[in-house]
């Protein structure tokens, strides 16, 4: 399982006032110093392990990422959605499920409630992925 995410330029903070660059608020080993992707990132790991307890096999060639928004290309408007996911079919013997940040957090008020659309999400494109109902895939969900 692979899980990767487009690289981002640093952030860059500013010295204002010449007191130095600012520093982190919190030691980087405690919850609160993680950031929202970092947790995004971590409900989309937890998905495919649980996924992969089953699935192993059929989700060895499976590159999972994450962005941040779609891409939406020319031509589509708000009224056909705003997607979650996007599956790229095996190309070159591997296929990639992309899972889309910034839409499951504004369609989730809760952290539990995210936890759940990332699962659902990750659930229906791999059913897409292997042709069969996302039930199939996991009678739980």
């Amino acid at each position: 399982m692979r899980l990767h995410r487009p690289q981002a330029n640093p952030v860059r903070r500013r010295d204002r006032r010449g007191r130095g660059i600012r520093g982190p608020m919190t030691p980087p080993e405690l919850p609160i110093s993680r950031s929202r992707a970092q947790v995004f990132d971590d409900l989309v790991l937890d998905a495919v392990e649980r996924l992969e307890r089953v699935w192993a096999r059929e989700l060895a060639n499976v590159e999972f990422l994450v962005e941040d928004v779609p891409r939406v290309p020319l031509g589509v408007t708000a009224e056909d959605g705003i997607p979650f996911s996007r599956l790229e079919p095996a190309k070159s013997g591997q296929a990639r499920i992309v899972i889309y940040r910034r839409p499951v957090e504004i369609r989730t008020k809760d952290p539990e409630e995210m936890a759940l659309l990332v699962y659902d999400t990750v659930v229906e494109e791999v059913a897409n992925l292997l042709g069969l109902e996302p039930e199939t895939v996991d009678p739980e969900a």
